[in-house]
């Protein structure tokens, strides 16, 4: 699925977040919810109903900010892309008014006898302003394909921002709010895929948590499973915060299953294929992939969201 890198895959198979940390700022929300269904009695298994809502249809104006905010992250991203851009361009007329008068000059020589001995460095002078003009062409070219790629990408980015997820049964939050709280790692399959990912995702929950992993998992068949935490009365610590690495799930369940299925189209993925998708701490796509996530990758290649480099390096994840 298209990720950081123009639309990069992970090495499990194809191819915008610090849920440890939830207890700060807006992510402490995240954190209290899950605590208070433990301390309340309430049963300690994830909710497997999914309610769908209808989807509002995306206004052109809405549509138009995305652009809008693609296009301004994008000369973040690559301040000097229109400097570079600007210099080809100024290259290619220069290069294109020396060939047109070489051109009139070699006109000229050639109908003009006398002035035959200089048509072989007229000629030459001509050949080296096509030259210019073909090479600056073709970087102008190259660098307006890769930014429109960028902004491409950027878009979709924004757009998956705007989806919602469901905290609880009383909050519901945009991805956005996520942005440097947590970083998200997307299920996309059916029930049994989510279970799966569930049980190996296990061993690394605690260092899952510590590097602000938060999961958000969308059934494609509705049937959300039943997430089975250990709990003794010993480890009820313990397995409330382990229960925040699962408790996201999408609000609306029209707009995330266009979305995503659109990255799935864009990366050549078959529609029944389940895919997982990783973002930064700063909301661009990490990395994708069809099958399982890599959890162990995750532990291995993710930095821990506290410590002295936390919010220096946001957005500087890599890749799986």
């Amino acid at each position: 699925m298209p990720g950081e890198g123009e639309g990069e895959r992970e090495n499990a198979g194809a191819g915008g977040g610090g849920g440890g940390t939830a207890g700060a700022g807006r992510g402490e929300g995240v954190g209290r919810s899950t605590e208070a269904d433990a301390g309340g009695g309430r049963t300690n298994t994830a909710s497997s109903t999914i309610i769908c809502f209808a989807a509002n249809k995306p206004s052109s104006s809405s549509s138009s900010d995305v652009s809008s905010l693609a296009k301004i992250r994008s000369e973040v991203l690559t301040p000097f892309r229109s400097v570079r851009m600007f210099f080809y361009l100024a290259f290619i007329a220069s290069g294109g008014l020396g060939g047109l008068i070489a051109f009139t000059r070699v006109i000229g020589a050639l109908t003009n006898p006398a002035r035959a001995a200089e048509v072989p460095e007229i000629l030459k002078g001509l050949g080296i302003d096509v030259a210019a003009v073909s090479i600056f062409a073709f970087l102008y070219a190259r660098e307006n394909k890769a930014k429109n790629l960028q902004i491409a990408r950027l878009a979709r980015e924004e757009s998956l921002s705007n989806l919602k997820v469901r905290v609880d049964e009383r909050k519901i939050i945009p991805v956005s709010s996520l942005r440097g709280i947590a970083r998200l790692v997307i299920l996309y399959g059916p029930g049994s895929f989510i279970l799966e990912s569930f049980n190996r995702s296990k061993p690394f929950a605690d260092q899952l948590l510590e590097r602000g992993v938060l999961v958000v998992a969308f059934a494609t068949d509705g049937l959300l499973p039943t997430f089975e935490f250990d709990d003794s009365q010993d480890e009820a610590t313990i397995t409330s915060k382990r229960r925040r690495l699962w408790q996201l799930v999408p609000f609306d369940i029209s707009e995330w299953s266009k979305w995503l299925n659109e990255q799935k189209e864009l990366a050549n993925v078959a529609p029944e294929s389940p895919v997982y998708m990783s973002l930064r701490l700063d909301g661009r796509v990490r990395g994708s992939g069809v099958g399982y996530p890599p959890w162990n990758a995750f532990v291995a290649q993710l930095p821990p969201v506290k410590g002295i480099w936390s919010g220096l390096l946001d957005g500087m994840d890599g890749r799986v």
